[in-house]
């Protein structure tokens, strides 16, 4: 195996660019439009990818996971190093899981895409 590469599943990619693009710096390298709106995107960060794809344009793509996928957000997990940088990007956004220290050294903190899936950002304890 080489890469695992996220697919999210959106209602609309161009409400979920300001939390990727904007609070976390992600860099859209792939822009696929469908009619006056973006149908899929891949999106970038370091050695980071994440795929965005519309709903409206999955139901064309793969008409048998158009129904299916609707309704099934993704739950991501991201290590960092700044847990601080992390909250202070996403200020205003919604947290799922306010920061908190687990039984395995880390400190993590959950929020909710605009897309409805959930991201867990977590801070290794120093060794």
């Amino acid at each position: 195996m080489n890469k695992m590469t996220p697919v999210l599943y959106v209602d609309s990619i161009e409400a979920s660019l300001p939390f990727w693009v904007d609070a976390l710096g992600f860099a859209r390298t792939v822009e696929v439009p469908d009619g006056d709106r973006l149908g899929f995107v891949i999106l970038t960060s370091g050695n980071l990818e994440v795929m965005l794809q519309g709903y409206h344009s999955l139901e064309k793509d793969i008409p048998s996971l158009g129904k299916e996928m609707r309704g099934s957000p993704s739950v991501l997990y991201i290590e960092v190093k700044d847990i601080g940088e992390i909250e202070r990007r996403l200020r205003g956004h919604q947290v799922v899981v306010p920061k908190r220290a687990t039984p395995y050294g880390a400190l993590e903190i959950f929020f909710r895409t605009p897309g409805g899936h959930v991201i867990g950002f977590a801070q290794q304890a120093a060794n």
